[in-house]
């Protein structure tokens, strides 16, 4: 049963690099460092854009960081649009189990996070979050539909999706992916346990997600590629 549209919710941009064999880390899940200072340069200007990025724990929990906008002419850009100097990062995680020594707590950047009441309760007093948004299911896990709404309501209309796999394949099955940008970088990772920009059940090829190819930019020996989602006719 195709999921019913969420009308009013933030504008959403898959932000991702990945081994010319579609991983996006190892079979360890180590941090995907293996991009160039260009597709870093770019990752900055994708975010620089963007009211608010969504990151899943296990991604928080790989790179321990997130990424800030440094560049001088970014941040004069945002401030120009009325926007704050960092976009709200948005940690999600249904079991609240983020470890609260992190080096992203003390990074000067807006800390939300996503979780279940249950999540929520590990939180009540231990500090790290400065807002911590409830949207769950009767199953303890997050309800998509009522968290982008919130998003919306909270001023978020422009969300980039900053991984992992898991995190980008429930927004793909919800219908809650707009566009992909997506690195494409000269290694070969390999390995079945090695994760992809999406993972989770996957789709049959029959009812899989159509993209059109929006742009093509080849910098160096990467190719960074563009994407619309076509929505269902």
């Amino acid at each position: 049963m195709t999921p019913q549209p969420v009308v009013n919710r933030p504008q959403t941009t898959v932000i991702l690099a990945m081994s010319a064999d579609g991983k996006i880390s190892d079979e360890w899940r180590s941090p995907a460092r293996f991009g160039s200072e260009q597709d870093k340069l770019h990752l900055e200007q994708q975010v620089a854009q963007m009211d608010g990025v969504l990151f899943g724990a296990g991604t928080l929990n790989a790179y321990q960081t997130t990424i800030k906008i440094n560049s001088p002419k970014l941040l004069q850009h945002r401030k120009h649009h009325g926007k704050s100097p960092q976009p709200i990062q948005i940690v999600v995680s249904a079991s609240g189990k983020i470890n609260p020594n992190l080096r992203f707590f003390q990074q000067s950047v807006p800390h939300w996070l996503l979780t279940t009441n249950q999540g929520q309760e590990l939180w009540h007093n231990t500090p790290g979050f400065e807002n911590i948004i409830i949207a769950d299911n009767q199953d303890d896990q997050i309800n998509w539909s009522m968290a982008f709404e919130q998003f919306q309501k909270l001023g978020l209309n422009k969300l980039g999706i900053l991984g992992g796999g898991q995190l980008v394949a429930s927004l793909l099955k919800q219908n809650l992916i707009d566009q992909f940008w997506l690195t494409i970088c000269p290694l070969i990772l390999s390995g079945k346990n090695s994760p992809t920009p999406a993972d989770g059940e996957g789709f049959l090829s029959t009812v899989a997600p159509r993209l059109q190819l929006l742009e093509v930019k080849t910098l160096g020996q990467e190719v960074f590629l563009h994407y619309q989602v076509l929505t269902d006719k």
